[in-house]
């Protein structure tokens, strides 16, 4: 099973790949297994993120379904997504390491962590999975469980797993399960000053 590709329904006012239209965030999930290998080949893709100084401050931290650590990563969601997570391959936390490994902030670890994140992303799209990342989840609990101390940000969880029937989703998910559009480039890229009201 497929899910319907983002070009599909998206236009982009320029040229550019397809795979920036295609990638979105569907909810629903087979709740198959992924082997390891599958789910490192994501991992690659991270690897290659740009870095300042090459620090490569992202972290990612896993489990996959049906083993011990599973029950944990998925308790560590609101509810409203561990509705659907349920059906996930795989649950990781994303964290960014604050500082640099000689010493002094790395201002540039959320977006570095951000940019690897959306390699694994691209990634998965490219391989057919769904890749879903998350806000609606307990920190404190992520740092309890997982040993994430002070010198990390924790940036988001993810979803990853194989294509599902939109009919395992709640009603009001199911509704939701589309590709969303976005804002024109003139919105958000300003020459020389920024010139949006606040």
């Amino acid at each position: 099973m497929q899910y319907e590709k983002g070009s599909k329904v998206r236009n982009a006012d320029y040229p550019i790949d397809p795979i920036f239209l295609d990638r979105w965030s569907p909810r629903a999930m087979s709740g198959e297994l992924m082997t390891e290998e599958e789910l490192i080949i994501l991992f690659e893709a991270a690897r290659w993120a740009p870095s300042s100084s090459n620090e490569q401050p992202w972290r990612f931290i896993y489990a996959f379904r049906e083993t011990p650590f599973w029950n944990d990563f998925l308790n560590f969601l609101d509810d409203g997504n561990k509705e659907w997570c349920k059906n996930a391959s795989v649950l990781v936390v994303l964290i960014a390491k604050k500082h640099f490994s000689k010493g002094g902030e790395n201002r540039n670890c959320m977006s570095d962590s951000g940019a690897a994140w959306e390699n694994l992303a691209l990634e998965g799209v490219s391989k057919g999975y769904v890749v879903h990342g998350m806000a609606g989840f307990d920190i404190k609990k992520v740092r309890e469980k997982i040993g994430v101390g002070s010198d990390y940000e924790i940036v988001h969880m993810i979803a990853i797993g194989k294509p599902g029937d939109k009919e395992s989703l709640s009603e009001k998910n199911q509704k939701r399960e589309k590709p969303s559009l976005r804002n024109p480039v003139s919105e958000f890229a300003f020459e020389g000053e920024l010139r949006e009201e606040l």
